[in-house]
């Protein structure tokens, strides 16, 4: 008995440390979980829900789906997402002669030097004010006459969710008009914390769902999320460690054809 009392001690340390162990390993494991997972479990993947695609026009994602794209540059994403809007908006040129809207095209008949560095590999992406302004020279330099919409959400409050749901649910009406989103990409993936720009394809009124076309595409597919996180997002300021853009928080830009 005296053996035993000596020993309960010891063997006690030696379990607590196995059981740090233990906590300590799961933790590893379960972060690296994490990191498997593709999306977060604020965005679904349109593979397995598409419900609404099936069951309603959703004019937006049929103007949008021919000229679906991957951003060219790790800072390309409102090249690409504007370059799917003119697409959109101009539809299908008639003569085998015409050219599509391509990222590269775009930068040309833009003429915009800053726009090139800032969606060069490496480069420091736009703020939301240039973003605006890249619209409205794009729509300009391919002759789209089109009227420009602009929401930035400034707080979260059920006013502002309503004017977001307002403006989704028209632009779903019909494909004269898209909707680009500026956004905290992480805020929806569950992944990377900076600011980011895509085409909404859809918006489910019922659901309060949006369909984001992210034009990440060497990491995502189109995904769903609520309105209320795609507000959340939005209004999430880009982290200091961007430079120029620290602060930049989003919004909505609706262009309208006329």
């Amino acid at each position: 008995m005296l053996r035993h009392s000596m020993q309960c001690p010891v063997i006690g340390k030696l379990l607590r440390a196995g059981l740090v162990v233990l906590l300590a390993a799961a933790a590893t494991l379960a972060q690296a979980d994490d990191t498997k997972r593709k999306l977060g479990p604020d965005a679904v993947p349109i593979g397995t829900s598409h419900d609404y695609l099936r069951a309603q026009p959703a004019p937006d994602f049929w103007a949008l789906g021919p000229y679906y794209e991957g951003q060219s540059t790790d800072s390309a994403c409102s090249l690409a997402a504007i370059a799917m809007l003119v697409n959109a908006l101009r539809g299908l040129p008639p003569l085998g002669t015409d050219p599509l809207v391509t990222q590269k095209g775009l930068l040309t008949a833009a003429a915009s030097a800053d726009w090139t560095a800032a969606t060069a590999e490496g480069g420091s992406g736009v703020t939301w004010q240039a973003f605006v302004a890249y619209v409205s020279r794009s729509l300009e330099a391919y002759g789209i006459d089109a009227e420009i919409e602009v929401l930035k959400p400034a707080d979260n409050s059920p006013a502002t969710l309503n004017d977001v749901r307002r403006l989704l649910a028209g632009n779903e009406e019909s494909d004269r008009d898209i909707v680009l989103v500026y956004f905290n990409q992480g805020i929806l993936t569950g992944d990377w914390d900076g600011p980011h720009i895509s085409p909404v394809g859809a918006y489910d009124a019922a659901r309060r769902s949006v369909l984001i076309m992210d034009v990440d595409r060497q990491w995502y597919v189109p995904y769903w999320s609520s309105d209320e996180k795609l507000v959340e997002a939005m209004l999430r300021p880009a982290p200091r460690t961007f430079g120029a853009l620290a602060g930049e928080t989003g919004g909505l830009v609706r262009v309208r054809r006329r």
